[in-house]
């Protein structure tokens, strides 16, 4: 990319490559060269958010009168107030533990620096530091062990998730626990990660799980409770989840709201934005209200927000020239914002090759390699912190005027608070180390200290911790150790700008700024340039500072930061979706892909089932194709057009090519040998029966097998009967008009239960099941391979009709893809039928034939046949 410029690292990491076939791209999911783009991968399933309107789900409405809807209502609120409370909760205990961890650790290494400082035993003193940071990250790690998905911030896999995409395990019991605890050693554990990333990741896991009212890891404990049983309700209840996770982290509400809007969901409605909204309302008062009486002893007075507090920004009352910023300011600022979003796309560039690197020589290799890998990072942290401190830190003089927020400092912090953030580390009596000042404290102490403490810290200590920070979490983030990026990259930011109000005041003589505020923009510049969030991150920066007058220097930060750092790469959560070949939906596409139509990205290559199917069929469907929807359909040859030109065949106006065909019957003839590993003896020797033993012919024999049989007629079907695995290539394009779509999980559910009916019955003595016995085993539903179906008759037939969606979304094969790609997205659309004009169904679209890869590569094929 010509933006690129000189920078070498970020044209290597993340320019696009213009380099792949089409034939290449065509096969997405496999792993590219070092140096090249992950692809999305097809084993992600899709989120369907689309309701299914059949005939169980109708039944229920005719017996839902107002006053059962009104219920239903409450029962939402309840359970959106209650996720909010827990959120609130899991963050409250593990910022506690947090707390209690690290003022033991802390304590026990002052006293022995303390003590080792005039008797020459600082060796000591660094084996102890080590001792509890090396064991705090070995336990960390196990629990990453035991869930692997439980490692980062989460925050990738839940933008996935409510993009979705459904991530494996992501909002599993087994995950949240794995996930708070490991965040509570490795936070304690003095490596540079924060807890509030992982924060919306344990927030999205209670919306996920607390309204089920079950879990996987306690199969026996199951409630007779039938709300919210699908994809639509459990998204929703993720929203709210992941909103409170950063109500709860910064006392940030409405950011919370938004992050989850601009982040995450692809489909929004106003109801949805309220309850969110109360959802992160109750876990931020939640929090505030246990951490104000245990922190406090102030029960009932809320003075603690949210885990990450920035305090007062307040120029003194003595110093009338002060202002917090001027309008002169903003040119700074933009600066800033500039060079903030320069640093994050250097950072976002070496953690992609850092993440490169452990997926290729770390991750296959045994799980003792990923602990070793955690304890060197935290051997090698712990000794720079150390060492440091010793070395580079300046003492300075103590002096009892020294000033927090230039003169005043927010009421919730109390003297003695400021007093023992304060090290003295290496230094004598009446001085005090300003690196280990801001080194050996919690986080959010040294946050507080970067935004308010004027005149402490030199410009060699403010660069060191600045440049430490960034390699240091750089290294750091994409560990197996649940660790949050939010915290680290505010700290580097925040000395960033510290430094430069430092050298604004020393070298173009600006001494009435206001430190704070370019600590302040300084965060923002690198946190946003790092994580490319704008109107969310404008919001969580300006209630976590209760000053509204900066709203408009971080936003303007913010964009500036975004724009530069977006010229390079991606975001950074965007770059670990990238690679972790996510099929993740964008915004929009762009102007260029409207070239393109439906029937350009469609699946041509069908698997239908008819609305009276056999068992025989159904089974060997289900335990031979990857599919979750089939289309149902009935023949349709009064309209049948068909005919051969050069190498593609026409059939419903759409152009399929000879390849395309010829996999088709190879598919066939697959399916129709898998048949014989059903275990019913009764079909197998039915099986034995009917598939024809020779020899399959040649793919080119097959083709002109087709072409001189095509004004044929077809073999003589009766209504019922189902698509037979001999079909020939032509019979499996005939025109078939679509009726509608029933779901892999639903054809299984009618098997495991035993929903059919004789030959010689009418399909109305089959046996019905209710909407909740459809949903009763989600979202686990039993795998057909697993299911044992040996008391089935293959001969029965099944009646699909009342179980199908009959009214799907559907679009016309000369749709445009960017009319496509928004009706998919904002309806969270799992499957998409192609319907031409008379109703039959040419072909199907899937979150695959939209991604940005897939429509590259079609787009590259237009051109060339065009």
């Amino acid at each position: 990319m010509a933006a690129c410029g000189g920078d070498v690292c970020c044209c290597c990491c993340c320019g696009e490559r213009e380099s792949r076939t089409p034939e290449e791209l065509t096969i997405l999911g496999e792993t590219r060269e070092e140096d090249e783009e992950i692809l999305p991968r097809k084993d992600y399933e899709s989120l369907d958010y689309d309701r299914c309107i059949n005939d169980p789900y109708l039944e229920v409405l005719e017996c839902i009168n107002r006053k059962k809807a009104k219920q239903y209502e409450a029962v939402r609120w309840i359970m959106v107030f209650a996720i909010g409370v827990c959120t609130g909760l899991v963050g409250l205990f593990v910022d506690y533990f947090v707390r209690l961890f690290s003022q033991f650790k802390f304590r026990v290494v002052q006293s022995s620096v303390e003590d080792c400082t005039d008797r020459g035993c600082l060796a000591l003193s660094l084996l102890e530091l080590l001792g509890f940071n090396m064991t705090f990250a070995f336990i960390a790690t196990l629990f990453v062990l035991i869930q692997p998905v439980a490692a980062g911030s989460g925050i990738p896999e839940i933008k996935c998730y409510l993009n979705g995409v459904k991530v494996p395990g992501v909002v599993r019991l087994r995950t949240l626990v794995c996930k708070a605890l490991g965040v509570l050693f490795g936070v304690s554990g003095g490596l540079f990660i924060g807890k509030e990333g992982p924060m919306i990741h344990s927030g999205a896991v209670v919306g996920a799980g607390l309204p089920q009212f079950q879990s996987i890891s306690f199969q026996k404990i199951r409630f007779d409770f039938p709300y919210f049983r699908s994809d639509r309700d459990k998204r929703d209840f993720v929203s709210a989840g992941s909103a409170a996770g950063v109500a709860a982290a910064f006392g940030a509400p409405i950011g919370g709201t938004l992050f989850s809007l601009e982040e995450g969901s692809s489909f929004w409605n106003q109801g949805l934005t309220w309850k969110v909204l109360f959802c992160s309302m109750s876990a931020t008062f939640t929090l505030n209200f246990f951490r104000s009486g245990i922190q406090f002893s102030s029960w009932g007075s809320f003075q603690v927000p949210g885990l990450l507090n920035f305090g007062e920004f307040k120029c003194s009352d003595s110093d009338k020239k002060c202002h917090l910023w001027t309008v002169l300011d903003l040119a700074f600022f933009i600066i800033m914002g500039v060079i903030g979003g320069l640093l994050g796309a250097m950072f976002n560039c070496l953690n992609k090759r850092l993440a490169k690197y452990r997926m290729k020589n770390v991750h296959p290799k045994p799980k003792l390699v990923r602990v070793c890998e955690s304890l060197l990072i935290s051997l090698v942290t712990t000794v720079i912190v150390f060492v440091s401190s010793m070395v580079l830190g300046e003492c300075r003089k103590l002096s009892p005027s020294t000033d927090w927020n230039n003169g005043t400092m927010s009421t919730q912090f109390s003297s003695d608070e400021v007093n023992t953030s304060i090290k003295t580390f290496f230094c004598p009596n009446n001085t005090y180390n300003d690196m280990a000042t801001l080194f050996f404290n919690p986080q959010e102490s040294a946050i507080l200290q970067l935004f308010h403490q004027e005149g402490t810290f030199s410009p060699v200590t403010l660069s060191f911790f600045c440049s430490m920070y960034f390699l240091l979490s750089c290294w750091t983030y994409g560990i197996s150790v649940p660790s949050g990026l939010f915290v680290p990259s505010l700290l580097c930011g925040a000395a960033f700008g510290r430094l430069v109000a430092n050298l604004l005041k020393s070298y173009l003589g600006l001494t009435h700024i206001y430190s704070g505020t370019f600590a302040l923009i300084g965060a923002a510049a690198f946190l946003g340039g790092v994580v490319r969030m704008t109107i969310s991150l404008t919001v969580i920066l300006i209630e976590s500072t209760n000053e509204i007058s900066y709203g408009l220097p971080i936003m303007i930060t913010l964009m500036v930061a975004k724009w530069t750092g977006d010229l390079f790469n991606k975001g950074i959560y965007d770059v670990h979706i990238g690679l972790r070949g996510v099929p993740l939906l964008e915004w929009e596409t762009e102007e260029e892909m409207d070239k393109l139509r439906a029937s350009d990205i469609m699946e041509p290559n069908l698997t239908y089932v008819y609305p009276h199917t056999r068992i025989q069929s159904l089974v060997s469907i289900l335990r031979t194709t990857a599919n979750h929807a089939f289309p149902v359909v009935t023949e349709n040859r009064g309209n049948e057009k068909e005919f051969m030109k050069g190498n593609q065949l026409i059939s419903n106006n759409i152009k399929f090519k000879k390849s395309s065909i010829l996999t088709r019957a190879g598919e066939q003839r697959k399916r129709s040998q898998s048949m014989k590993s059903y275990p019913s003896s009764e079909l197998r020797n039915m099986c034995d029966d009917h598939v024809v033993s020779e020899e399959a012919p040649e793919k080119e024999d097959m083709l002109q097998q087709m072409l001189e049989r095509r004004y044929t007629p077809y073999p003589n079907l009766y209504p019922d009967q189902s698509p037979s695995e001999e079909w020939t290539m032509e019979e499996r394009f005939r025109p078939l008009t679509f009726h509608g779509l029933i779901l892999r999980s639903q054809l299984v559910t009618l098997l495991v239960r035993g929903v059919c009916y004789s030959e010689t019955q009418s399909s109305a003595s089959q046996p019905r099941l209710t909407h909740a016995e459809m949903l009763e085993d989600y979202p686990r539903y039993p795998d057909i391979h697993d299911v044992n179906l040996t008391l089935l008759n293959p001969r029965m037939l099944v009646d699909v009709t009342p179980y199908m969606n009959p009214s799907p979304f559907t679009v016309s094969p000369n749709t445009h893809v960017s009319q496509v790609f928004n009706l998919f997205r904002t309806m969270g659309l799992r499957h998409l039928p192609v319907v031409n004009a008379i109703g039959e169904i040419v072909g199907i679209i899937t979150r695959h034939n939209l991604t940005h890869e897939f429509l590259q590569a079609r787009l590259r094929q237009h051109h060339m046949t065009s």
